[in-house]
C-alpha cells in the first residue's frame, strides 16, 4: 500500500528572500541572517532530494518576506494543489503569486473560495484524514469552506481547536507513518489524534515536533537530541537538520517545502 501521507516523489520550494528580516513572529529574537538561511535552505532542499524527492524551487520573492514558507499558502493531495487563504494579512497576496508555478508542477490547481482564512501550517494530513487546527491563521469559516475540496479527493476533514498559545497546528505536532505522529505533551493531550499512536517530545524540546516524514526519513530540526534518540530508538531513520533562521520567524521545518506525489 502506497502511504499518500509520507511517501512523496516531488517537493516544491522557494528560495528565501533577503526581505525575510521583516517576516513574521511572535516574539522578537533578532532578525534572520538572509546568508545563513540560505546556505540552511540549500541543506534542507539537498536534504529532500537524498530522501528520494524530485525538487524544484521558485526564485526568492522579495515582495513576501515570509514567501519561503510555501507551505502555507497551499495544500496539495494527490498531486491536486489547493490554493488557500493565509491568515496574516501581509501574507495573503502571497496564494495569488504562487498559483502559476503551482499550475506549472502540480497535476491540477482548484481555488479555495473563502471569506475565512486557512494557512497550511494548520493542516495535518494522514493517509484517510485532513486534521485542521483552528488557530489564529486558520477560521471555522475557512475550514467549512475547504471540507469539500478535500472530500472530493477523498479524504475526511476533521476541525478541531488549536491551543490558543500555540501558533500553528503543526508547530507542535508532524506525522511519523501512517499510524504514528510526534507532538508536544500539550498539544497530545488535547484530544486532536484520535485513532492514532502519539510519542511526545522530551520536554523543552517541543520545537521538534515541527518534523516532517519524507520516504523513509524524519527529519527533525538540530537542537533537539533527546527527542531525536527517542525517535531512533522507535525505529525511525532520522536526519537532523539546521533551522536556526527559519525559527527565528515562526518557520520550521514542513512549512519550507509542498511535498507532493505524481504518477
Amino acid at each position: 500500500m502506497t502511504h499518500r501521507s509520507y511517501q512523496f516523489t516531488h517537493a516544491l520550494c522557494r528560495a528565501p528572500a533577503t526581505s525575510v528580516t521583516d517576516g513574521l513572529r511572535a516574539a522578537d529574537q533578532g532578525d534572520p541572517d538572509p546568508a545563513v538561511f540560505a546556505a540552511e535552505h540549500d541543506a534542507y532542499v539537498s536534504a529532500l532530494r537524498d530522501a528520494g524527492c524530485t525538487v524544484a524551487v521558485l526564485p526568492a520573492d522579495e515582495a513576501f518576506p515570509d514567501s519561503v514558507f510555501i507551505e502555507d499558502p497551499a495544500l496539495v493531495l494527490n498531486g491536486v494543489a489547493i490554493v488557500l487563504r493565509p491568515g496574516a494579512p501581509t501574507r495573503l497576496g502571497e496564494a495569488d503569486a504562487l498559483r502559476p508555478a503551482l499550475v506549472h508542477h502540480m497535476a491540477d490547481v482548484v481555488d479555495l473560495h473563502t471569506e475565512g482564512f486557512v494557512d497550511g501550517g494548520d493542516i495535518l494530513c494522514t493517509d484517510d484524514r485532513v486534521l485542521l487546527g483552528l488557530s489564529a491563521r486558520t477560521s471555522a469559516t475557512g475550514a467549512e469552506d475547504l471540507r469539500p475540496l478535500v472530500e472530493a479527493q477523498g479524504y475526511a476533514l476533521e476541525v478541531l481547536q488549536t491551543p490558543p498559545e500555540i501558533l500553528h497546528f503543526k508547530t507542535e505536532s508532524s506525522l511519523l507513518d501512517a499510524e504514528t505522529v510526534l507532538a508536544t505533551p500539550a498539544l497530545a493531550a488535547s484530544g486532536a489524534f484520535r485513532g492514532l499512536k502519539i510519542i511526545e517530545t522530551v520536554p523543552g524540546e517541543e520545537a521538534a515536533a515541527n518534523a516532517i516524514r519524507v520516504n523513509d526519513h524524519v527529519f527533525v530540526s538540530a537542537g533537539h537530541p533527546r527527542t531525536a534518540d527517542r525517535l531512533t530508538d522507535a525505529g525511525y531513520s532520522v536526519k537532523v537538520l539546521n533551522t536556526s533562521q527559519a525559527a527565528l520567524v515562526d518557520g520550521g521545518l514542513s512549512c519550507m517545502s509542498l511535498r507532493y506525489s505524481l504518477g
